[in-house]
């Protein structure tokens, strides 16, 4: 048996199976006009949230046999992390530890980072209740458990309002806040990666980045897939997709085109959504929501977050 589902780490998937609509408990909209659902997150949660994320807490999964085979297209990346690529991790209440991969991008704020709306909104459980996600911080150049920039605590996320949810893969990009660390902000001391909301022509290169918690290195290392990306328009999505086979954890994780190794730099044109995994476990192929207008106003007003 073969399943799409969004691609989140795998100990939290069959939460997000049953989800159906989008509900997070505390979003607050900036405006009744407001085009997003935007979730603030006090400064008491926040430092819970570092609390929480002790380094022993972030390597949980290392070695953990109930973890997806490990990927056969998909390698460990050599060298440095590219420039703003991080691990993301959360709380998807009652009390289950995910992460999944974001990307630091140009803003006003230098604060921004770019992720799977599926990473921040939780959706709803199989008796209606909503999922909260809670406990969210992202460590930019994360390997191995070693955090070299810091790690940012999270005092706002937000997603479009045409973003329904879990099960959808229209929309499925968010934009997280950060705080600054030590006084210094994400973008200036980990490096962004530029966004472009054109469609490129399909097929295009495209390198994938993303931090899949598989038996390879249980979400430890940064891994990639250098493959072609083909744009697909159905009369409900509109698609990038791949053959890459990175496993859960890697949602959110940055599709780049014309990248450059030397520079560990690119263009985003999509993130990591959904995944096709048959019952062990296996990913089969990659999806990525087409970036739209509603996509682009988000990302345009993240630096007010």
């Amino acid at each position: 048996m073969i399943t799409t589902k969004p691609h989140a780490p795998s100990r939290v998937a069959a939460l997000l199976a049953v989800a159906a609509t989008a509900l997070v408990v505390g979003a607050v909209p900036a405006s009744a006009a407001d085009d997003r659902v935007v979730t603030r997150v006090s400064a008491g949660d926040r430092a819970a949230a570092l609390a929480h994320w002790t380094p022993e807490r972030m390597r949980q999964w290392v070695g953990d046999d109930s973890l997806p085979p490990a990927e056969k297209i998909g390698r460990e990346w050599e060298g440095s992390i590219p420039a703003g690529v991080g691990r993301l991790f959360f709380t998807a209440e009652p009390g289950v530890d995910e992460s999944c991969t974001a990307t630091v991008v140009p803003s006003s704020s230098r604060d921004v980072a770019l992720t799977a709306g599926h990473c921040v909104n939780g959706g709803l459980d199989r008796f209606d209740n909503p999922i909260k996600i809670v406990n969210v911080v992202f460590v930019p150049g994360y390997d191995h458990g070693k955090a070299p920039h810091g790690v940012f605590p999270v005092r706002a996320f937000a997603w479009s309002r045409t973003y329904s949810g879990p099960m959808s893969g229209t929309d499925d990009d968010a934009v997280i806040a950060l705080d600054p660390v030590e006084g210094h902000h994400v973008a200036d001391v980990a490096g962004t990666q530029d966004v472009s909301l054109e469609r490129p022509l399909s097929p295009v290169d495209t390198t994938m980045l993303g931090y899949p918690v598989s038996r390879a290195a249980g979400g430890e290392a940064l891994f990639s897939c250098a493959r072609p990306a083909t744009l697909e328009v159905n009369s409900v999505t509109t698609t990038w997709n791949t053959d890459c086979d990175l496993a859960g954890g890697s949602s959110g994780g940055p599709w780049l085109r014309d990248f450059d190794p030397a520079t560990g730099r690119g263009t985003i044109f999509s993130v990591t959504s959904r995944g096709t995994m048959t019952e062990d476990g296996v990913t089969t192929d990659l999806s990525g929501a087409a970036l739209t207008d509603p996509v682009r106003a988000l990302y345009e007003r993240a630096g007010e977050l």
